[in-house]
């Protein structure tokens, strides 16, 4: 299975670059594993944003393969232990899915049709994040479900 995170933003300095390419190639060795910027829809933001969405929704298409399941990410999108993560990418490989595509709204969300034709809406915390950060949170999840499926010791449960 391949792994694809698709996120929007715009190039230029990220504090978090470092962190998220190692992740991703930590990733990569149980998966292969890809990060992929788009760029947000800049004209006519403001004037008519299910405009801009509809376009970002086309871009996220043309990046996404063929038969590849998506899941949205966003705010309103059900947020699971790590633990429950880690098994649902199992699932996914299990049930023979080619590819995810993980996908990451810009500014002003996801397009609806995004949403609602997702295989999963996800979210990873309540709270909006930058995309730079949230970005970040995903490849520190893929992550650390290698490590919960493999064994590893970096997911240590907390004792409660």
């Amino acid at each position: 299975m391949r792994l694809r995170v698709l996120w929007f933003g715009r190039a230029g300095p990220n504090n978090f670059e470092d962190e998220v390419s190692g992740y991703r190639q930590k990733v990569s060795r149980r998966w292969q594993a890809e990060d992929m910027r788009l760029r947000p829809v800049s004209s006519g933001r403001s004037d008519d944003p299910s405009r801009a969405l509809a376009k970002e929704a086309e871009a996220l298409q043309r990046h996404t393969p063929a038969g590849w399941w998506v899941i949205a990410l966003t705010e309103k999108g059900k947020p699971p232990s790590s633990e429950a993560f880690a098994r649902s990418l199992v699932r996914d490989e299990e049930d023979g899915a080619p590819g995810l595509a993980l996908v990451i709204g810009s500014d002003i969300g996801l397009h609806p049709d995004v949403i609602s034709g997702a295989r999963r809406v996800l979210s990873l915390s309540p709270m909006t994040f930058s995309h730079q950060l949230a970005r970040l949170l995903i490849w520190e999840q893929l992550f650390r479900a290698t490590h919960i499926l493999g064994g590893g010791g970096y997911h240590r449960p907390g004792i409660q």
